[in-house]
């Protein structure tokens, strides 16, 4: 299991818990006491199935939910004390992310940079770059509702970045989306990684964690299992792809909290 040295890391998490209360009274352990640590300018995966506890993760690292317990620590700053200027350094995309379908694109991004604080001139100029950089430039004054499902995601990432946030949170940014769509997508997450972004990215599906993760945190029931590169993912499990690792790593795991209790 790979061993981050804290001081090297742009985001932390350090045992951190989240718990929801039922209706009936019950407790649900939605995160279950997980550490990690990013580095500056890496893709860190949370590979899990749904209900695992990754949107759950994000959510608190993007300051939508505080732990009930441990702490998340993102350029120095504890999310218990400065959610406000944590939310500077965060662009967080959903794949469920919805837009306002009577603003035009233009409009929606421009709102955005406006919740942020920005000047009208820097967001002038973001939205120039990001309409040049993501082909919008001829949907600028088409209402969200009008476009395509491609360009509504287009609109959707151009809104995360219009502020320039070192730290992207990508929440199984694919799902729902055709292949094509989802193909452009990862190639423009590829991209942000050259622009030496640091990105958390959280999917269900195998290959894209292959493809695109330095690091990758195995999770399931709100417990991380396992973290490395994908070669010692291989190489502690044995098994020769990403899917078959994550299951003999799981089973593992189960067998040892088992034969501790």
């Amino acid at each position: 299991m790979n061993n981050f040295e804290y001081n090297d890391s742009i985001l932390s998490l350090i045992n951190v818990k989240k718990d929801f209360i039922r209706l009936d009274g019950s407790v649900l352990k939605a995160v279950d006491d997980i550490s990690f640590h990013v580095r500056r300018g890496e893709v860190f995966g949370l590979l899990g199935p749904n209900g695992a506890g990754k949107t759950t993760t994000l959510r608190m690292i993007s300051t939508v939910f505080h732990p009930t317990a441990g702490d998340i620590v993102v350029n120095g700053l504890s999310i218990r004390s400065h959610s406000k200027e944590i939310r500077k350094n965060l662009g967080f995309h959903s794949g469920g992310t919805g837009l306002y379908k009577r603003l035009t694109a233009c409009e929606m991004v421009r709102y955005f940079g406006d919740l942020y604080g920005m000047s009208k001139n820097e967001i002038t100029s973001r939205i120039d770059y990001l309409f040049e950089l993501l082909e919008l430039n001829d949907y600028r004054n088409v209402l969200c509702e009008k476009l395509s499902s491609g360009n509504r995601q287009k609109v959707s990432i151009a809104r995360t970045l219009v502020h320039n946030p070192p730290i992207l949170v990508f929440d199984e940014p694919t799902v729902g989306l055709d292949v094509i769509v989802a193909e452009n997508l990862m190639k423009f997450i590829e991209h942000l990684k050259t622009e030496g972004k640091t990105i958390i990215f959280s999917t269900h599906i195998m290959e894209e964690a292959e493809r695109i993760c330095d690091n990758i945190a195995l999770i399931n029931h709100g417990q991380i299992f396992f973290s490395g590169t994908t070669s010692e993912i291989y190489e502690h499990s044995g098994a020769k792809n990403l899917k078959d690792s994550f299951f003999v790593l799981m089973e593992r795991h189960n067998s040892q909290s088992s034969s501790m209790s």
